[in-house]
């Protein structure tokens, strides 16, 4: 049975890069709000002195590096939310303050092949345990650097500029 035009056109817009999708229509990236994640940043420091190295994950879909983030999870607070998708993603736990340290938007490509804006509250999380057994482990990489090198891998320019400037809250 040969698929229908309905069918072929949305094969044919998720083939195409997404500023392209976003040029052929752009009611797509302007018709609503920005959706909200959050994210943690998840940091250690190195022979318990000054300096640190933070945690990137790949995503699971394209590998690029991102931080651990998400949707809101319904009776979480926002920080409880981050702390959990650092969990389900990387394997690690921690403490940090329950206020955002920062946030960061970028477009979303959503199951569907619709693109979503997100803005991303960022978290900070130091990183007091880890663990080989997590939801998410096999599904993505993880790697501990300093935040200049996580700077350069991450494709977002206001999160690269955050991981530029961070330094730890204490």
């Amino acid at each position: 049975m040969a698929p229908n035009k309905t069918d072929q056109k949305s094969d044919r817009s998720k083939s195409k890069p997404l500023l392209q999708q976003l040029a052929a229509n752009p009611a797509k990236l302007f018709s609503g709000s920005f959706r909200q994640q959050y994210g943690a940043l998840c940091f250690r420091y190195k022979n318990q002195g000054p300096e640190f190295e933070v945690l990137l994950v790949t995503s699971r879909d394209s590998q690029r590096w991102i931080i651990p983030k998400g949707w809101p999870i319904k009776g979480k607070k926002p920080h409880q939310a981050a702390a959990v998708e650092a969990w389900e993603e990387a394997g690690v736990r921690g403490r940090g303050p329950k206020t955002p340290a920062g946030r960061y938007t970028y477009l979303k490509i959503l199951d569907d092949g619709d693109v979503a804006p997100c803005i991303v509250d960022i978290f900070e999380i130091e990183v007091l345990k880890t663990s080989d057994k997590f939801k998410e482990r096999g599904e993505r990489r993880l790697d501990w650097m300093s935040p200049d090198e996580a700077a350069r891998r991450v494709r977002e320019i206001e999160l690269k500029s955050f991981l530029v400037e961070f330094k730890p809250s204490k």
